[in-house]
């Protein structure tokens, strides 16, 4: 059995992440997407959390009726190693490593799983096609829409209805 390990922040999931997911699965039998910087939400750079990315990510290929894929979540360590340790032991593939191949567009994941002897293949990142430039179109109220799926575009668009509305009923 082939296993892929995606690892990305996914903040948020848009129509490259989507794209990659598809070419992965062609590649593995079972996918699991790491969500990165787990511990993080609520800033200009994470602005959402784990249980949100997590959730529009399944809506995301649900939508696009995609299936064989599992969520994990990476926490930021500030140790390479012990990083990519904790990822093996969540995943129990320390004695795997011939079946799993890791995939990402981040050099720095990759070198630190290609230490460890794992099979690496980066993905290939789309040029105005990134998390930045969504968060930066979205906090200057430009069309970003288009970037993501659909089922993205309306969990957002509904978290932010909900967020005003919640602030609405503070005042």
């Amino acid at each position: 059995m082939k296993i892929g390990i995606f690892i990305g922040r996914f903040q948020p999931f848009h129509n490259a992440h989507l794209k990659d997911v598809r070419d992965v699965l062609k590649e593995v039998d079972i996918l699991h997407i790491g969500i990165g910087s787990a511990q993080e939400k609520g800033t200009e750079e994470n602005p959402f959390s784990f249980g949100e990315r997590k959730e529009m990510i399944a809506h995301a290929l649900k939508e696009a009726k995609i299936k064989g894929c599992r969520f994990f979540p990476v926490h930021d360590v500030g140790d390479d190693e012990l990083w990519a340790n904790e990822i093996e032991r969540k995943l129990h593939i320390k004695n795997r490593r011939s079946e799993v191949t890791i995939f990402s567009g981040n050099d720095w994941t990759l070198e630190c799983f290609k230490k460890k002897g794992f099979a690496v293949k980066k993905i290939k990142l789309v040029d105005d096609m990134s998390g930045t430039i969504i968060r930066g179109l979205m906090k200057e109220n430009k069309e970003w829409a288009s970037m993501v799926p659909k089922a993205v575009e309306t969990y957002i668009k509904n978290k932010r209805a909900d967020e005003s509305e919640s602030k609405g009923s503070k005042n």
